[in-house]
């Protein structure tokens, strides 16, 4: 099968899955539940969170400037690196595949002068950042949501789960820092562990990619206003959710919200449709479940956050197209 073929064959997979999970989940409940709960809702504070969500993308630019240098090892512009973020994750929202990372490093290599894989790698470096801080919030969350301690969450009870989520921030971290501070001695690790020479190369280019990305992790300055930067982005989401839940009256504290967002996050990263609708209404319903809230007004929740939440990134996005005069195909056939 040819990578053409089968990413068409991934982004049918995905569309299947969500209208599967979009079907399974009105099986559940009412439909005539679900729009009432929508026409109830109380339009300020869900402007208001729609509001906050947006603010996080001028964020993730900003945070992105400390991790993304030119080969001179200079900043690239904070406007550059603003259309790129916008134009991505409107290709987020509008692209099967998750293609908006790929739109996003083709537009920071065009505006601001820097490879196109140093933009990917820094790129993934924003990845590893995203998966600690939602490790370390999903583990606060969890201690502070006001959840039984018996709670089931993914098939592990609720202590279990935010120990596993601590050991695993830790490690993930602590790997990334051997590998950057020790490239010949992990290089040496991975190939005796690894026994086909093959798929070594291939894990050992994958490293040295992102290994280039972690640089940060050499400079303390860097590296703690990159870890601050991302607290405050998914601070802001969890800020987000939890004033949207006043549109519906939901009694969730913002330990629950931060607990709503990373299931969310987690939960989005299988295969799904473009913007991820139907995983996003079900996840963020059953993520509610825990707290007592019913499966109608879950939905209704989900399905109002993400639609406000997905119409301003995306007419920034193309506002930034039209700015900028890149197109999409172009990033896009990076891929082909």
């Amino acid at each position: 099968m040819t990578p053409r073929a089968r990413r068409r064959l991934l982004a049918i997979l995905g569309v299947v899955i969500s209208l599967a999970l979009l079907a399974w989940v009105l099986r559940r409940t009412s439909l005539t539940e679900i729009v009432a709960h929508l026409r109830e809702a109380r339009r300020v504070p869900l402007l208001a969170a729609v509001a906050i969500a947006t603010a996080s993308f001028p964020l993730r630019a900003i945070r992105w400037r400390l991790l993304l240098r030119t080969p001179e090892d200079g900043t690239v512009s904070w406007r550059a690196l603003w259309h790129a973020t916008a134009m991505g994750f409107m290709a987020n929202n509008t692209l099967p595949l998750r293609l908006g990372e790929v739109v996003r490093s083709y537009a920071a290599s065009r505006l601001g002068k820097v490879t196109l894989a140093a933009a990917l790698s820094s790129i993934a470096v924003e990845r590893a950042l995203d998966l600690l801080t939602l490790v370390g919030l999903l583990g606060v969350a969890l201690f502070r949501a006001g959840l039984p301690a018996g709670t089931v969450i993914l098939g592990s009870r609720l202590d279990t789960l935010a120990l596993r989520a601590a050991i695993l921030c830790g490690v993930i971290f602590a790997l990334a820092l051997f590998v950057v501070l020790f490239p010949g001695a992990a290089e040496r690790i991975l190939r005796t562990l690894v026994p086909f020479p093959r798929l070594a190369d291939r894990i050992h280019r994958l490293g040295e990619s992102l290994r280039q990305g972690f640089q940060v992790l050499r400079s303390p300055s860097r590296l703690a206003l990159a870890v601050f930067w991302s607290i405050v982005i998914w601070l802001a989401g969890s800020a987000s959710f939890y004033v949207a839940f006043g549109a519906f009256g939901i009694q969730v504290d913002f330990a629950g919200a931060m607990l709503v967002q990373s299931l969310l996050a987690f939960g989005v990263a299988a295969p799904s449709s473009p913007g991820y609708f139907g995983i996003f209404e079900v996840v963020t319903a059953a993520a509610l479940a825990l707290f007592g809230i019913p499966t109608a007004l879950g939905v209704a929740y989900g399905i109002s956050y993400h639609i406000t939440t997905f119409v301003p990134v995306t007419l920034l996005g193309l506002y930034s197209l039209v700015r900028t005069g890149l197109h999409v195909h172009e990033a896009t056939a990076t891929q082909a």
